[in-house]
């Protein structure tokens, strides 16, 4: 990476962390040190602050005095953010339906196979990976930019709620049942349908958080 033009760095730098808050790959507990990232990278300390402070401008990230941290959201804010997502999601995914490869589909179904798998064994982080493969596939296949990146910005609450609710077998089976029916739709290319599941999907992600955190009342 040392042998990188600078103006590239910060962006490298920036796309490698993206990634790995997107696959779940930093916790809640993890902080990130941009002078720790800057020696185990080789780079100069600036590229790396650059790239953080831009995660953090975007959401990701939060800055604290001994580094940088998912942000630690509050009920309040993950409900609302349920509201976008409603508001949201459905449309990108029938969006996203025509867009879809094959590759996409295969990788999708893996996914699902490998979600349902974790029904017997309780795997709850196969189930987390699984999850993510899914919800990252069909995103990555809605063409309206915007949208799709506005959907990517709120990373953190999509994870804030899977470790909330992942964990509840009731929660799990539920959910990976309508991953099932989400891979049908989009595999008959029926986007009224995948608008349909995408919904009944946050929905039931919601009420799954709301319950978990007795916070029914709605």
């Amino acid at each position: 990476m040392s042998g990188t033009p600078k103006r590239h760095i910060k962006d490298r730098i920036y796309d490698t962390y993206l990634a790995r808050i997107q696959r779940g790959e930093i916790s809640h507990t993890d902080r990130l040190v941009d002078t720790a990232i800057a020696a185990e990278l080789n780079v100069s300390r600036m590229p790396v602050r650059d790239a953080l402070m831009r995660l953090t401008h975007e959401g990701y990230l939060t800055s604290t005095t001994r580094g940088f941290m998912l942000p630690n959201m509050q009920p309040e804010q993950i409900l609302e953010i349920f509201e976008l997502r409603r508001l949201l999601e459905p449309r990108a995914a029938a969006l996203a339906t025509a867009n879809l490869t094959q590759a996409d589909l295969d990788a999708l179904e893996g996914a699902v196979n490998e979600a349902e798998k974790t029904l017997e064994t309780g795997d709850v982080e196969s189930l987390h990976t699984a999850s993510e493969v899914i919800r990252r596939t069909w995103i990555m296949a809605v063409p309206n930019v915007e949208l799709r990146d506005t959907i990517l910005r709120y990373m953190s609450q999509i994870q804030a709620v899977r470790f909330a609710t992942l964990s509840d077998a009731h929660s799990s089976q539920v959910l990976i049942e309508l991953q099932r029916q989400m891979l049908n739709a989009f595999s008959n290319r029926n986007a009224a349908h995948v608008e349909l599941v995408l919904l009944r999907y946050v929905l039931a992600g919601e009420e799954s958080y709301r319950r978990i955190n007795g916070l029914l009342d709605w």
